[in-house]
């Protein structure tokens, strides 16, 4: 007679540690609380679904795990990503590479992803109820199955807890699987949003709102240690309350015990240019324009909607001429160019995360197997662990490579 295997949760981590389960001969019980699997999936990538990141050295994929990296080593060894590509290029789904290694469908839509995952998980006969767990049943150290709210009782050898985080709570990530595993004598390291968008102090971010600007750099400093804790370079957004966008979500992840003022954002808007490269541009373009007015004089240099906020905060009245303007005043617009700050005062809602950081420690789960330390039988997959990472993929990559080998050890 074949094992039970119960896997709570049908994302992304549990549809596919379901299906590997099955494939491997057990008789496998998904159970899930929406009406739909992977309702997260079908919103990541602004629904196009960024499925992994084409990056195949494992030390350059833990690099981008910036929570508890180390403990992916052995999932990330047994699935990579070239492995995630092929396995939805098998299951009849064409990828495409883009910027920054990004995995997208071909067809950019979400929903053949998920499409995917759900055909993978009946086609190897997984059994699959609609229902909310609200126990585990554990005798002598070993889980042995689960209670659902409306009163059943599941009985199984193994479960896989693989019900997401505190993300996005219409997706059903609303934290039942910390409650499960604190059930089971786990620790739950303290949740909060990661890859989440900033809200900050500056008046000029809601007038910037919808502005995407591309190519910048930005550095973060701890206002208390005056220490640099993160430098990139790519796209970033204003948004009506702060900022967003490729660069602030990832910084988002090194914000640890995020107060009000203790972060701050400088952006250089010009960083292919050194302060002395941006003061000869900026005197070209005065040279050409000497009669204008300054507001009038910098649409060649910068977005127009970004123009009004630098003309004011560099103090030049905007209908100074351009020819009036003094190499001091030049000085003081070249600095703000290249280190605009913006002052952190919290993350926007969880609710609004793309990510959770936290989740069950690290400490108590075999990296080896994804199984707990300290329940027997029981097994974690995806966000509900303390694992996060930066955005382009890894994060649902976590999710394959966890769910793989919960799959396989059972």
């Amino acid at each position: 007679m074949a094992d039970k295997v119960i896997v709570i949760g049908a994302g992304a981590a549990g549809l596919m540690a379901s299906g590997v389960a099955a494939e491997r001969g057990k008789e496998v019980l998904l159970i899930e609380k929406n009406d739909k699997p992977a309702r997260k999936v079908m919103i990541t990538g602004k629904g196009r679904c960024n499925v992994t990141n084409n990056c195949n050295l494992i030390n350059d994929l833990i690099a981008n795990v910036p929570t508890n990296g180390r403990f992916m080593y052995s999932a990330f060894s047994r699935f990579m990503p070239s492995d995630t590509i092929d396995f939805f290029e098998d299951m009849g789904v064409p990828l495409k590479v883009e910027r920054g290694d990004r995995v997208f469908p071909e067809s950019d839509k979400a929903s053949d992803i998920v499409d995917a995952l759900n055909r993978f998980s009946q086609d190897a006969d997984v059994k699959r109820i609609k229902g909310t767990v609200k126990g585990l049943i554990i005798e002598d150290g070993s889980v042995k199955g689960v209670t659902l709210e409306n009163g059943e009782s599941f009985f199984s050898d193994k479960v896989i807890i693989a019900t997401g985080g505190a993300s996005y709570p219409l997706t059903g990530s609303t934290g039942d699987g910390y409650k499960l595993a604190e059930q089971a004598g786990h620790s739950v390291v303290d949740i909060k949003p990661s890859l989440v968008p900033l809200v900050c102090h500056e008046g000029f971010c809601s007038d910037l709102q919808g502005l995407s600007l591309r190519n910048v750099e930005i550095t973060v400093f701890d206002t208390e240690s005056y220490k640099e804790i993160y430098n990139d370079f790519g796209e970033m957004l204003f948004t009506h309350f702060g900022v967003s966008g490729p660069l602030i979500l990832s910084a988002s992840s090194h914000m640890k015990d995020i107060r009000e003022r203790k972060y701050e954002i400088h952006i250089d808007l010009k960083p292919a240019l050194t302060y002395e490269q941006l003061d000869k541009r900026i005197q070209r373009d005065f040279l050409e324009n000497s009669n204008k007015n300054f507001i009038n004089a910098l649409d060649a240099l910068l977005p127009k909607k970004l123009v009004p906020v630098i003309v004011r905060l560099s103090g030049i009245k905007p209908s100074t001429k351009v020819n009036q303007i003094t190499k001091e005043m030049r000085a003081k617009l070249v600095n703000i160019l290249k280190d605009l700050k913006v002052t952190v005062l919290r993350f926007h809602p969880i609710e609004e995360a793309i990510i959770t950081s936290g989740g069950v420690s690290t400490k108590e789960i075999d990296p080896k197997t994804m199984e707990s330390k300290l329940c027997k039988g029981l097994y974690f997959a995806g966000e509900v662990i303390d694992v996060d990472a930066y955005t382009g993929g890894f994060n649902l990559q976590i999710a394959f490579s966890t769910g793989r080998l919960a799959g396989e050890s059972v």
